[in-house]
């Protein structure tokens, strides 16, 4: 396994992601939800790795949630960064996320995002996809 790690600009927000995969070998999406298309979304998630954030300050950290409201956009308050996607699953108390390219300390040797466009996946459905390719998750509040 690989680690890649990273975090918001001020580092209240730190990630570390687990895979065996090369960046080269992943395939970035490019959600085209209002909030992702401004945010310029390029999120990669492992089904078989680990994703682990670590927040230090919750106050400085914004779990935004909008339209079906089934999952925390996770953006830091103090520099404005878009970090994850996390959704805590209450069908089987799982959580999963799915992680920014931009957020991560080597950017480099990812591939060109896909577009995908979710707006016609009805709820359930969204939540079965994610099961299934966003990567397990663990988030610490610190402090």
């Amino acid at each position: 396994m690989t680690m890649l790690t990273g975090g918001c600009h001020c580092r209240n927000i730190k990630v570390e992601f687990e895979t065996d995969r090369a960046p080269a070998d992943m395939e970035p999406r490019a959600c085209q939800c209002s909030f992702c298309r401004q945010h310029q979304s390029r999120a990669v998630s492992d089904p078989n790795g680990r994703l682990r954030i670590t927040v230090d300050e919750k106050s400085a950290l914004s779990r935004y949630r909008f339209s079906m409201k089934t999952i925390e956009f996770l953006v830091c308050r103090r520099c404005g960064v878009y970090v994850a996607g996390f959704m805590r699953d209450p069908s089987d108390s799982e959580a999963y996320g799915t992680l920014m390219v931009s957020a991560l300390d080597d950017r480099s040797g990812f591939p060109a995002p896909q577009v995908k466009d979710y707006d016609d996946e009805p709820r359930e459905a969204r939540a079965a996809r994610r099961r299934k390719v966003w990567t397990p998750a663990v988030l610490e509040i610190l402090g």
